[in-house]
């Protein structure tokens, strides 16, 4: 799969905007410095809104990637063909965001799993295509059989980041609930 065509990262890029500013403003409100003003009260609703959007960027841009350093023949038909394609995408992101929204428990808990396994998924795909350069199998693999030992490597390496951002979140704060930052600002 190739790169999505040209006008459709005009949406895209507005998402990535979307997303950096109301980062940018929630991480300002979280650490307040001195003289600079919140352009809005951040909540957690455009912050899952903002990172649905997001997430569809990064889906966008490393499938293409991932194919293209990986497979002897990929396919370079776009990932995403247009713009009733990125609708759907569209759609189902907001679909997934309003059963979040719910606050339901027997929705939040298989939703959280998927969630976590996306993080997980997002990262092996990441070091794969990192030890597929390291090993010089770039456009080399032919089968999914070829790439067992490159994921593997990719996953472990996966693991091992989540595991440390754990451990280092547990050292910080004592506990492995949510942060809980106490300024005296």
């Amino acid at each position: 799969m190739g790169m999505p065509p040209w006008k459709l990262w005009i949406p895209l890029g507005f998402f990535f905007l979307a997303f950096a500013v109301d980062g940018m403003n929630s991480f300002l409100h979280l650490i307040p410095l001195v003289g600079l003003p919140l352009l809005y009260e951040p909540n957690n609703v455009l912050r899952l809104l903002t990172g649905t959007g997001m997430g569809l960027v990064i889906s966008a841009a490393l499938l293409p990637v991932f194919n293209q350093t990986v497979w002897t023949a990929w396919d370079a038909r776009p990932a995403i063909g247009g713009f009733r394609s990125l609708g759907g995408l569209i759609l189902c992101g907001l679909v997934m965001d309003g059963l979040v929204m719910t606050e339901i428990p027997l929705l939040l808990f298989p939703l959280g799993i998927i969630s976590a396994a996306g993080v997980l998924i997002l990262l092996t795909t990441i070091y794969t295509m990192v030890w597929v350069m390291v090993l010089r199998l770039e456009n080399k693999i032919g089968s999914l059989k070829e790439l067992v030992f490159p994921m593997a490597l990719g996953f472990g390496m996966g693991l091992a980041q989540v595991a440390a951002f754990d451990a280092a979140r547990y050292w910080l704060t004592g506990t492995w609930e949510g942060f809980h930052v106490l300024l005296g600002l």
